[in-house]
């Protein structure tokens, strides 16, 4: 997979991200769903990557930045029919890193807590993401599960 600037603007981006945000919020309780927005993944505190398996789009990731030394991992996703051929891991390593480049001690993230989402606990929980608390504005909620990376060990 190549992982490129992702362009908010290319009709094949729009798409996959409406379907992602489509997709999470229909297995999320309605106030539950936290996923960023076209605009959002324009500000200028986010990061926006896409993946590529030749010209197909298969994936996508963003890092937000919440402070000088925390970021946030938001807009995981990887197209259903290239599921399990290792792009979200490949996407999930890429932020990991740019989170080190940025000099980020904590990356964080939010995801739903229903069966839906157990496929990104593991893929999270394999790259060492831990519980934990809400952060930055979350607050307590039995339908998001909280989870974060110490970037200072290892």
């Amino acid at each position: 997979m190549q992982i490129r600037t992702g362009d908010t603007f290319d009709p094949r981006v729009i798409a996959l991200l409406d379907h992602h945000v489509t997709s999470a919020r229909a297995q999320t309780a309605p106030g539950s769903a936290h996923a960023l927005d076209l605009a959002g993944l324009r500000a200028r505190d986010v990061a926006f990557w896409t993946g590529w398996d030749g010209e197909h789009l298969v994936a996508t990731g963003a890092l937000k930045t919440l402070s000088a030394d925390h970021g946030e991992v938001k807009s995981m996703h990887t197209l259903q029919t290239a599921r399990r051929r290792g792009f979200g891991g490949q996407m999930l390593r890429h932020i990991i890193a740019e989170a080190h480049a940025r000099d980020l001690n904590r990356l964080s993230l939010e995801t739903g807590s229903w069966v839906y989402f157990k496929p990104a606990h593991a893929l999270y929980r394999a790259h060492g993401f831990v519980l934990c608390g809400p952060f930055e504005g979350y607050v307590e909620d039995p339908n998001s599960l909280f989870l974060t990376l110490d970037l200072t060990r290892g």
